[in-house]
């Protein structure tokens, strides 16, 4: 019997320990060892807890027992779950977690300490919830060089986009149903800024090319900014506006990362990819475009995730799995402002026709969009493929001449 213990005891933790308990018989199965909650470490007291005798607020107490081999972390941020996560890893214990937070800020540290003590840091619910996506790029992608990686990787945002995009529905109307409904926490910043996004695009680009990513290394934009204009324009060009996690490897060996709104084709599989569900496409050089598709987040399809990796430990308590990328570097992520692509400019002018010629003499190949309704003096176009500082510079000589931008969105390429 394998003895484990439970650090949180809130939406996921008491997900991971229904799974633990209503499928005992079948988890035993699959992993030839039974499984045994010893303790659930909680901050504050519950009463009449199911599992009375197991819950503690003594950490200590876990640190130190020598039966228990694994440790669930589902107590989310940085403290004290860096610390307590550490500490079990150097006690000689396997972790497993679904804190992103923690995994994006600190999983190289973890993941060293892990092959220090030769046990094991597994983290699959961290990205995608209940959408099998660590171990598929780790194990099953192995073969292949990633040439990039790009997804839907928040259910919040992509909710609001898509009630945007399906009823006409204005930002502020949209993030209102979305916190009715339970999809948008009460203060909705992590996810509406990009934040949540960004913590997982940073862990699969640390997978993907073997060097810790850091969030403060990625330009990160939410969706306040997007109107209903933006969304009537996407779906004149022929496509949705996503928020996008988006990574690839240069010819120098650096990554070009970023979490922006895009414009995404409608013949792109992210592009259907809606409601609150979460799309992750992995480019291979020889599988070519693989993706994943499911709900992002929740307790049942988070703690799902979570049990696997617990049944994984249970199958390598004496054998490390190897899961590990080094730390990264200051250098290691390009200026996004040297990416290439197009973009969507929607502006507006006195005279719209005659700032549209200004802008597409200042933006050679640009293609007009129209909408239905549009307010008197706005126009909107899509360029052709330029750096972004260029088309920065660009723009900022169209203000000169007395066009008001109101927004630019990149283009996707995924």
């Amino acid at each position: 019997m394998v003895e484990i213990a439970v650090m949180g005891y809130g939406v996921v933790g008491t997900g991971v320990i229904e799974v633990l308990t209503k499928h005992a018989e079948g988890l035993t199965r699959r992993a030839h060892e039974r499984m045994h909650v010893k303790y659930i470490l909680v901050r504050r007291d519950f009463p009449e807890p199911p599992m009375m005798g197991t819950f503690t607020k003594s950490f200590d107490q876990i640190l130190n027992d020598p039966e228990v081999k694994i440790v669930v972390e589902v107590m989310g941020g940085l403290d004290p779950a860096y610390d307590y996560v550490r500490r079990c890893l150097l006690a000689g214990k396997s972790v497993v977690t679904s804190n992103k937070e923690l995994v994006a800020a600190k999983g190289a540290d973890l993941l060293q300490v892990a092959k220090d003590n030769n046990v094991n840091f597994l983290f699959e619910a961290s990205v995608g919830g209940g959408i099998p996506i660590i171990r598929p790029m780790s194990q099953c992608l192995a073969a292949n060089v990633v040439v990039g990686v790009a997804g839907i990787l928040n259910g919040t945002t992509n909710y609001i986009l898509t009630k945007m995009f399906r009823d006409g529905a204005d930002f502020a109307d949209a993030l209102a149903e979305a916190q009715r409904l339970g999809y948008a926490e009460r203060d909705p910043t992590a996810d509406i800024e990009g934040i949540d996004a960004c913590r997982k695009i940073c862990i699969l680009a640390s997978l993907a090319y073997g060097k810790h990513v850091y969030p403060e290394q990625v330009h990160t934009e939410g969706i306040t900014k997007i109107s209903r204009a933006d969304v009537e324009y996407a779906e004149k060009w022929g496509g949705v506006v996503k928020l996008i996690g988006e990574a690839k490897r240069m010819h120098n060996k650096k990554l070009q990362i970023i979490v922006c709104p895009m414009f995404i084709d409608r013949d792109s599989q992210l592009a259907n990819v809606d409601g609150v569900f979460n799309g992750i496409m992995v480019r291979g050089d020889i599988t070519g475009d693989v993706v994943f598709y499911g709900k992002g987040a929740g307790k049942m399809p988070t703690a799902s995730a979570v049990v696997a990796d617990v049944i994984d430990c249970v199958k390598h308590l004496k054998a490390r799995k190897y899961l590990y990328w080094s730390d990264g570097a200051p250098d290691y992520v390009e200026d996004y402002r040297s990416g290439v692509r197009a973009f969507y400019i929607r502006a507006h002018a006195i005279n719209s026709d005659n700032a549209f010629e200004k802008a597409a003499e200042l933006f050679p190949g640009v293609s007009r969009l129209l909408r239905k309704h549009a307010l008197t003096g706005e126009f909107a176009f899509v360029t052709g493929d330029l750096p972004e500082q260029e088309c920065d510079k660009k723009l900022q000589q169209l203000s000169a001449s007395g066009v008001t931008i109101d927004s630019r969105i990149r283009i996707g390429e995924m």
